[in-house]
């Protein structure tokens, strides 16, 4: 079915008063396509075009929120979903500090930049996407069938880049997990990742990645979509 890009999709959301809870408007101006993906593969092996529309399309950046806490059980599924993802060698990285409290918002707050203070405050959560150092410990029970351990053990040059590699993929899985259970995400690199480390990691092997905010976003103060690249200003079929 063939949609306007300005129609409103029900996207689930919590229900709260105000038609804003409910319904989230698109506005692609011309960089995605308005039209369903189809497949020779055929429907059973494809998401629905909602689903598509929910996990890419409709999804943005959030910078404000509505009043709206997000469940802890919630942060249990979108965990679970998270770590579902391939790393390599299931190395698994990826650790992650739910801030939701007025004490942790306030720990955090020494470690943003500017631009991002109000929108990380009143997000009702924010995660802190961190990589643990010595993950490589961890591989004899996550890769079991090999000495995979062997392979970074007193190489840092490995260590250092199959961290930041893979939790970075899983903080990417988050993200998509969290629009696929109806949340709401703004990713962020604007902070200061050592003062993080020093509040929420210090004497652990854990360091800072990057930061995701959660909730339900307030869709009326999106800006509209920038524009995205064509396939063949960024891709090509060799």
């Amino acid at each position: 079915m063939n949609r306007s890009t300005t129609e409103a999709l029900t996207l689930g959301r919590p229900s709260m008063a105000g038609a804003t809870a409910q319904y989230r408007v698109r506005d692609y101006h011309g960089a995605v396509p308005d039209e369903p993906f189809t497949s020779d593969l055929g429907p059973d092996m494809m998401l629905s075009d909602d689903a598509i529309h929910q996990l890419f399309r409709d999804a943005r950046t959030h910078s404000a929120w509505l009043p709206h806490p997000v469940d802890d059980a919630v942060l249990a599924q979108l965990i679970e979903l998270t770590l579902l993802g391939p790393t390599s060698a299931n190395s698994s990285p990826g650790r992650f500090v739910f801030v939701k409290t007025p004490e942790g918002k306030e720990k955090l707050r020494p470690a943003l930049s500017e631009g991002n203070v109000d929108k990380t405050m009143s997000a009702p959560v924010t995660v802190i996407v961190g990589m643990d150092m010595a993950f490589y410990e961890h591989l004899p029970k996550l890769f079991p069938h090999t000495d995979a351990r062997s392979w970074f053990a007193g190489n840092d040059t490995a260590i250092q880049a199959t961290a930041f590699r893979n939790s970075s993929l899983q903080g990417a899985y988050l993200i998509m997990a969290a629009r696929a259970l109806g949340l709401d995400a703004g990713p962020m690199s604007g902070f200061d990742a050592r003062k993080v480390d020093e509040a929420f990691f210090a004497g652990t092997t854990i360091r800072a990645n990057f930061l995701v905010n959660l909730g339900y976003g307030d869709p009326s103060k999106l800006r509209p979509r920038l524009p995205r690249f064509a396939f063949d200003e960024v891709a090509r079929v060799d």
